[in-house]
């Protein structure tokens, strides 16, 4: 079956722009911002993959100054009904070189999980020109377990494919909290091709957070207290 992208449709956009952090979603939100504290000097940001706004408003609350940018119309116009004092910016294909300025921090939470491998290397390559000196590209990418393992946000019972796939591959996975059964479906990609493909970029990869759940998170955890379904890589340019 061919890969489909399927935030662009309607249908998509509307129960996406309904998601929280809650649930799998509440491990980043609990340790991105005190990950950006660490790490990023200066307060401008671009949200590469916005989506409805959910991370752009989360870089917000945390300081920064943002622009959002996303290839899909449909999620960008849920971003500005929820956010109407939000920048956000539809791209072409990932075409950022129309964006204004250079970015102390270019977040990308979670697109990076549906772009085909051959076009990745020459988004990160294009994201680090829109880097300040110091600037650092954080990625927020699904780790491979997110697709053979049940989660309080997610399920992937119904695609026992996704055990055998390999780097490359389209997998799939259902988000527990939308009302109807419509799989993101999403390309595989391991640790060390991405470490290889963030060299060949000409990014040095600073710090890897893999963030597990805890007993005091207050969530119904099924397998985030031992296996993590996030992994949140913090790059520089080389």
């Amino acid at each position: 079956m061919a890969f489909r992208n399927v935030y662009g449709e309607l249908r998509y956009a509307d129960t996406y722009a309904t998601l929280d952090w809650s649930g799998t979603y509440w491990l980043v939100r609990r340790d991105l911002p005190g990950i950006l504290a660490r790490h990023v000097h200066g307060c401008h940001a671009l949200d590469f993959g916005c989506g409805t706004g959910r991370s752009t408003r989360l870089l917000t609350a945390c300081g920064f100054a943002v622009t959002g940018v996303d290839i899909s119309e449909p999620m960008l116009e849920r971003a500005r009904a929820i956010d109407p004092a939000g920048r956000y910016h539809l791209i072409a294909d990932g075409d950022i070189d129309g964006i204004d300025g250079d970015f102390d921090l270019v977040l990308a939470a979670f697109p990076f999980d549906n772009i085909p491998n051959p076009d990745k290397p020459s988004l990160l390559r294009a994201l680090g020109r829109r880097l300040s000196a110091e600037g650092l590209l954080v990625n927020v990418v699904s780790s491979p377990d997110i697709y053979t393992h049940e989660w309080a946000s997610f399920s992937t019972q119904r695609y026992p494919a996704n055990a055998s796939a390999r780097d490359g591959d389209v997998v799939r996975i259902v988000t527990r909290e939308f009302d109807h059964a419509l799989p993101a479906e999403d390309i595989l990609r391991g640790r060390e091709c991405y470490r290889g493909m963030y060299e060949r970029s000409g990014f040095d990869l600073v710090a890897t957070y893999t963030p597990l759940g805890k007993r005091d998170d207050g969530c119904h955890w099924i397998s985030e207290l031992d296996v993590a379904p996030w992994v949140i890589d913090v790059l520089k340019l080389a």
